[in-house]
């Protein structure tokens, strides 16, 4: 067979309806070949529907699907280059893994003797090797969720489409898996799209991250842009934890605002708001305890404090509102009603332009 190679995946005002219902409305983006977009977002926001569009297993209401350039929007699931690992791994209990992963190859007709030798090699590439003869039941989840990759590699496919793929998985291994995930996209330069409602999941395997809230896109971009710039309070709330706090802008000058947030003073870029009513996102490890005596600081006190091991998590009370903060570098419970200053940090600390 022919490895065709990565392809780019491009949505041009994509609609997906179910009778009343708008599940995807009016989308455009690009993956570009060779790297791993995910799409994130709560249940129900969109982004299963829009990954099943990729694949074929759903037909757009309105616009165009395109896959390293060509029109595959009304091409069906076998007439596209596309292989999907789902959620449940839908691996045949009644197969060995070998012949779970050869049955793509054997459907299109390939002998059995080649099949089972692609087969063979893609189970040695996610490390499966000496487990041909095993049954599914006979494995573990993360043993079954390499077996679902190398039969979804194994046809070499342009793009290749993971939905929720970790979710079944413990905290350790989905942390371990990703990384795998991760290494394989980059070693065997694929074209992955990849669904998860799991923020940090996203930010750690992907080049670019599409945000998806109540079927439309709420931001798309790297991960460090949507942590460090969110575009509203729903992708500042919703990527990582962000303190979601009312502020004042009391003037622009230069791209700079000057933000009143009770006794402390700010500046920020202005990311194009005006003097006056603004939210700030501020991330809990952007605050830290200062000392009475210092300036520029927000006064309150110890709500709840837990012990997390390598750090403690602390709800703050103040004049402006609820602040959670993450402590590092201590282990000495702080007692409810205890008095802290608390200090902002040069990075963390953003204004909100959108709702």
């Amino acid at each position: 067979m022919q490895k065709a190679g990565p392809a780019s995946v491009e949505f041009r005002h994509v609609t997906k309806r179910y009778g009343a219902v708008t599940a995807v409305n009016d989308i455009s983006f690009t993956i570009e070949a060779g790297t791993l977009v995910t799409l994130l977002g709560p249940s129900g926001c969109g982004k299963t529907t829009t990954l099943r569009m990729i694949a074929g297993l759903e037909m757009a209401s309105e616009g165009q699907i395109f896959i390293g350039g060509k029109d595959v929007t009304r091409l069906s699931a076998a007439d596209r280059d596309v292989s999907m690992v789902f959620q449940s791994y839908a691996l045949f209990p009644h197969m060995s893994v070998l012949e779970n992963v050869a049955y793509g190859p054997t459907v299109k007709g390939l002998p059995k003797a080649q099949a089972h030798e692609m087969a063979r090699e893609k189970l040695a590439v996610v490390g499966m090797k000496g487990f041909e003869e095993r049954f599914p039941s006979e494995l573990s989840g993360g043993q079954q969720q390499r077996v679902a990759v190398a039969r979804a590699l194994v046809l070499e496919p342009q793009v290749l489409l993971f939905d929720e793929p970790l979710s079944n998985l413990d905290a350790k291994l989905r942390r371990r898996m990703r990384e795998e995930i991760r290494d394989l996209q980059r070693k065997l330069n694929l074209t992955v799209a990849y669904v998860t409602h799991d923020q940090e999941e996203a930010l750690a395997v992907s080049d670019k991250i599409i945000v998806m809230s109540n079927a439309v896109i709420a931001q798309e971009g790297e991960p460090r842009a949507l942590y460090e710039e969110p575009a509203n309070t729903f992708v500042a709330d919703f990527i990582g934890d962000a303190n979601l706090v009312e502020a004042e802008i009391l003037s622009v000058n230069d791209g700079r605002a000057a933000v009143k947030l009770g006794p402390v003073r700010l500046d920020l870029p202005a990311r194009g708001l005006l003097p006056g009513k603004a939210q700030v996102a501020i991330r809990p490890e952007s605050l830290s305890f200062a000392e009475a005596s210092g300036a520029n600081l927000l006064p309150g006190a110890v709500r709840k404090c837990a012990y997390l091991g390598n750090h403690l998590d602390l709800e703050i009370a103040t004049d402006v509102g609820e602040f959670y903060v993450t402590r590092y570098g201590t282990r000495e419970i702080m007692p409810e009603g205890e008095k802290v200053w608390l200090a902002f940090a040069d990075f963390g600390v953003t204004l909100v332009p959108g709702k």
